[in-house]
């Protein structure tokens, strides 16, 4: 087990927060939460799985081996750092850069560069024979400064933002005004605990974003819509990404034509861009809990998405699922999403 941190994103904290963890328990790897801070986790682990939230995760931004965690003060890091044996991590000659990153206003705009400055030198005061090179270094030591603390550590996986953003809704070929962003669709697959080679469903495929993202992450997706230009739009955001869905149906979500899959990642039609076929969004939300209900096996998971204001807590009780968690995502001014988990008991 490894020390490990964890900076996340600053957009759904708790949301970001849950789907880390998810990541961990759908790929099997033991973890104790060390300490959570703002936008920042601490846990122990096998350093294995950074490659896994690497790969997989969209609202977490570096992931790094804890060197030391102490107060935010010059003291108490110059201190730390004394203790701290850099052979460890660093070889005499190597290259190495010093990047802090200061999270919410538990310190001023400058202090970044400031600790930057401050523990480039005391890295080198501990390892002379090494050398700073901010354009092409070989280490990259990096510090959050955040709940007046100070987490110090080497930085071992940075998650760029930038392939979700060339994945939102109006840069795919087949655009649709409620299709969810990337990131949240990513994050779903992530909560509903798909691994790699799954048969993930979603019911309400629309333009396709969480079917993306689920083969994104190596899982066998399967698309249905009970619109035929829908299903067509999906399949074309597929081929646009280079990617090709396990089936893309044409059928009604709350009579669907499969037997089995291994979970459920969906957002049902609602809001002013959607149509519901006239269809009231709680009869179309219930529908589709029962319908899949028979399709999961014990303890697999449906994650799906709905107004805030539906209650869908009490429809999956209702229906026999165990309510897991809910997290909140703010759309605009009518609208916040209800993210839930279920699982089938």
């Amino acid at each position: 087990m490894a020390k490990l941190f964890f900076l996340l994103s600053g957009e759904f904290e708790s949301l970001s927060f849950a789907e880390l963890k998810a990541i961990l328990e759908a790929e099997g790897f033991a973890y104790s939460i060390v300490e959570k801070l703002d936008q920042t986790v601490r846990v122990e682990a096998d350093a294995l799985c950074i490659e896994k939230v690497y790969r997989r995760s969209s609202y977490t931004r570096v992931c790094g081996l804890e060197l030391f965690t102490c107060d935010a003060t010059d003291a108490a890091i110059a201190e730390a750092v004394g203790k701290t044996d850099f052979k460890t991590v660093l070889s005499e000659g190597e290259t190495f850069e010093v990047r802090v990153r200061r999270v919410k206003e538990y310190t001023t705009k400058e202090a970044h560069m400031y600790y930057e400055r401050l523990l480039g030198k005391l890295v080198l005061q501990a390892m002379p024979a090494a050398r700073v090179d901010l354009k092409k270094p070989s280490k990259t030591f990096y510090g959050v400064l955040t709940n007046n603390k100070f987490i110090f550590g080497l930085k071992l996986a940075e998650i760029i933002p930038k392939p979700f953003v060339e994945r939102r809704a109006r840069k795919k070929p087949f655009f649709h005004p409620s299709a969810m962003n990337a990131k949240l669709a990513r994050c779903m697959v992530n909560l509903a605990h798909a691994r790699q080679g799954d048969y993930v469903l979603d019911p309400f495929c629309g333009t396709g974003s969480t079917v993306i993202e689920a083969t994104f992450i190596g899982a066998r997706a399967i698309a249905v819509d009970v619109q035929r230009r829908m299903a067509d739009g999906a399949k074309r955001n597929m081929k646009h990404f280079g990617l090709t869905a396990e089936a893309i149906v044409v059928a009604d979500a709350r009579k669907l034509p499969f037997a089995k899959v291994d979970c459920v990642v969906t957002d049902p039609p609602y809001g002013r861009s959607t149509t519901t076929l006239k269809s009231d969004t709680k009869v179309i939300v219930e529908g589709v809990l029962a319908s899949v209900y028979p399709l999961l096996s014990v303890g697999q998971r449906i994650c799906i998405a709905s107004p805030k204001t539906l209650g869908i807590k009490q429809l999956g009780k209702k229906l026999g699922y165990r309510h897991v968690e809910s997290y909140f995502a703010y759309v605009h001014r009518t609208l916040t999403r209800e993210v839930a988990v279920f699982v089938k008991e």
